[in-house]
């Protein structure tokens, strides 16, 4: 897949997406990069970890967050979008569900729009990742499933992938939205079943970094948890997942390498 300038083959490769939040009440890196010289700092730190693409979000989406205008998530997210492109070269994503932050933004380079709600919440979101030729990352954000929860995500990602066809936009991702509502036994049943998404023929992003389904399993009141989120990593990689989101981009990638290396040698494979 071309993004950009980028090239990414995720039939046989995997990548890192590290999290930029610039936010001062994100879940696990609250405010800590909401200041364009640490945000910078930190971008340098996880390319020279080895992330392949940086994914800068300017809202918070954790439980109780705090709601704040269109205009204050531009003012948050651009200028760093703006900045990161000026010094480093590297692909950038931005996390939004509001169609004119991402129009903002990718008219200073961003190349992917990573959209939580599937293109659904924002009307004119498909209108304008197809008005700057952009990448989409496609996730489903939609109540608790009791049960069959794989094949509703499957059928919500299914319906978000025909909204973006409608307008001609081919470069798709799907993201199972591990975290959202889910429930502790259905995040855990979404990341066991990755495979399952593979029939949609699309890449598949796995973001589970640091989420609180990972805290209670090893029954862990820190917000950081960068073991159990590489355990995940690397069944990820060995259920089809190309994408892993993560704070922690050196531990990842340590394990995704290994995962990929197990895969390759895997002869039932």
């Amino acid at each position: 897949m071309k993004i950009g300038k980028y090239d990414f083959d995720f039939e046989n490769e995997c990548y890192i997406m590290g999290i930029l939040n610039v936010t001062p009440d994100s879940f696990s890196d609250g405010g800590e990069f909401n200041n364009i010289d640490k945000a910078l700092f930190h971008v340098e730190e996880m390319i020279n970890d080895g992330a392949k693409i940086i994914d800068v979000g300017g809202y918070s989406t954790r439980p109780g967050h705090e709601d704040i205008s269109i205009e204050e998530e531009i003012e948050r997210v651009v200028p760093v979008a703006e900045k990161i492109k000026k010094n480093f070269d590297i692909c950038i994503s931005i996390d939004t569900f509001n169609s004119k932050v991402f129009d903002e933004s990718a008219k200073v380079g961003a190349e992917i729009l990573n959209d939580v709600s599937g293109l659904k919440y924002d009307k004119d979101m498909a209108k304008i990742a197809k008005k700057h030729n952009s990448t989409i990352v496609i996730m489903t954000w939609d109540p608790p499933y009791n049960e069959n929860i794989v094949e509703k995500v499957y059928k919500e990602l299914e319906d978000s992938i025909k909204i973006a066809q409608d307008y001609n936009i081919e470069n798709i991702i799907v993201d199972p939205g591990v975290g959202f509502s889910r429930g502790y036994d259905g995040d855990f049943e979404l990341v066991s079943n990755l495979d399952y998404l593979k029939k949609l023929n699309r890449p598949i992003l796995l973001g589970t970094s640091n989420k609180r389904f990972l805290r209670k399993a090893i029954n862990t009141d820190k917000l950081k948890t960068p073991i159990a989120t590489s355990a995940t990593t690397v069944s990820g990689v060995l259920n089809g997942a190309s994408i892993f989101r993560v704070h922690d981009v050196k531990t990842n990638l340590i394990a995704m390498k290994i995962a990929q290396e197990i895969k390759k040698h895997d002869r039932h494979n």
